[in-house]
């Protein structure tokens, strides 16, 4: 197979999966990244992009999960056949043997109906080529591999792709420490864009957690690329890659980030150990020693007037004890009204029965999505 016959150098278009609920805003966020003719479908985006392109979605992206890079396409109706055209790519002109790879799989509306053992098909068509190629074969990792494929096969016709992100781009890498049940990134990227939030008021999470909030609101007003603590992306095994591109790229990125005052970005918890992991993870950031936190329960902070109040409350599965949410909630609630005078909040709900409880008009809710948690961002003005 002529590796310049590859589906995405016909006409370098790519696939960005998103979160449910946020494609919108990936959108939004692409399209100023150099992108062109993005088309949002479920959970996901296609857009042009040229290679300069495709790496600043890469490393500047706060939405966007993962970026796909379609290899070959082709009706497939058995496992035989995937197996025979999985043969046809060059598989060791893509990645060496001292690299580790693993496969994704998703199969919907198919004669092919797991995808686990469709992954597995894949990988022994990889493992079979290098084996005739170079009488050797790389191995398998399913934790941190160097290379991931993805394989899609929905109504009989299967696509294989290399993920050019190397991994989820949700795992920024500062969250050395997390406390139960942590918010996405992604998602916290959303929640602080939805805020409006630019730094023209100061920004405060009164239950901070192990500071994902605080970390995203961080990383967009000092413009951290979302990639910044990234050592490897999947793009540089695309036959085309350009290092020398790259390389400018990222420079150009980094050299946009500025300081962030202090007092600008603050946040508490009740829980010490919280503190001190939120601590840690924002101290791996640029700025992030000028983060302020304390070991204090929101009933103990004096107010918040005239603030940007975020935070993701610890209902549910974050608890270490039983509660009575509602009347937590309701507690909350009284603290907004009575010592936030002037500010706004964006509270997210994993559990949105608890909205009622807060006890205050809301100004719009947003359906997000945490992992399983079907939630509701509710902006709250505090007059």
């Amino acid at each position: 197979m002529d590796t310049r016959m590859y589906d995405y150098l016909k006409g370098y278009r790519f696939f960005a999966q998103v979160a449910d609920g946020i494609e919108d805003l990936g959108a939004q966020e692409i399209a100023s990244l150099g992108t062109s003719e993005v088309k949002t479908t479920f959970r996901g985006l296609y857009f042009n992009a040229d290679k300069a392109g495709l790496y600043r979605v890469n490393y500047l992206s706060r939405i966007i999960t993962r970026v796909l890079a379609p290899l070959i396409s082709f009706d497939c109706h058995d496992t035989k056949y995937l197996y025979k055209m999985a043969r046809c790519v060059p598989w060791p002109e893509i990645f060496g043997l001292d690299k580790t790879f693993m496969v994704n799989s998703n199969v919907s509306h198919s004669r092919i109906t797991h995808s686990q053992y469709a992954a597995l098909v894949l990988k022994d068509a990889i493992v079979d080529t290098f084996n005739e190629w170079c009488t050797r074969r790389p191995n398998v990792e399913r934790i941190k591999p160097d290379v991931v494929f993805n394989l899609h096969i929905a109504n009989n016709k299967a696509t294989i792709y290399l993920d050019t992100s190397g991994g989820s781009l949700h795992r920024r890498g500062y969250r050395k420490h997390a406390m139960d049940a942590p918010m996405q990134e992604t998602l916290a990227a959303a929640i602080i864009r939805l805020s409006g939030w630019q730094g023209e008021t100061p920004l405060y999470d009164p239950m901070c957690g192990s500071g994902t909030l605080l970390c995203e609101a961080l990383m967009r007003y000092c413009r951290v690329p979302a990639g910044y603590l990234r050592t490897a992306f999947g793009f540089e095994f695309l036959p085309d890659f350009d290092r020398g591109l790259w390389t400018r790229i990222r420079k150009q990125a980094d050299r946009e980030i500025r300081e962030l005052p202090p007092g600008l970005i603050s946040g508490s918890d009740s829980s010490g150990e919280s503190v001190a992991a939120a601590r840690v993870n924002s101290g791996r950031l640029p700025g992030g020693r000028n983060i302020v936190l304390h070991k204090k329960r929101f009933q103990d902070i004096p107010g918040l007037r005239n603030t940007t109040i975020v935070t993701n409350p610890p209902y549910g599965i974050r608890l270490s004890r039983k509660q009575d949410m509602a009347a937590f909630m309701k507690e909350f609630g009284d603290f907004l009204k009575k010592k936030c005078t002037g500010s706004k909040a964006y509270i997210y709900f994993g559990d949105r029965g608890l909205i009622k409880s807060v006890g205050l008009h809301t100004s719009w809710k947003r359906a997000l999505k945490n992992g399983p948690l079907d939630g509701r961002l509710v902006e709250y003005e505090l007059y």
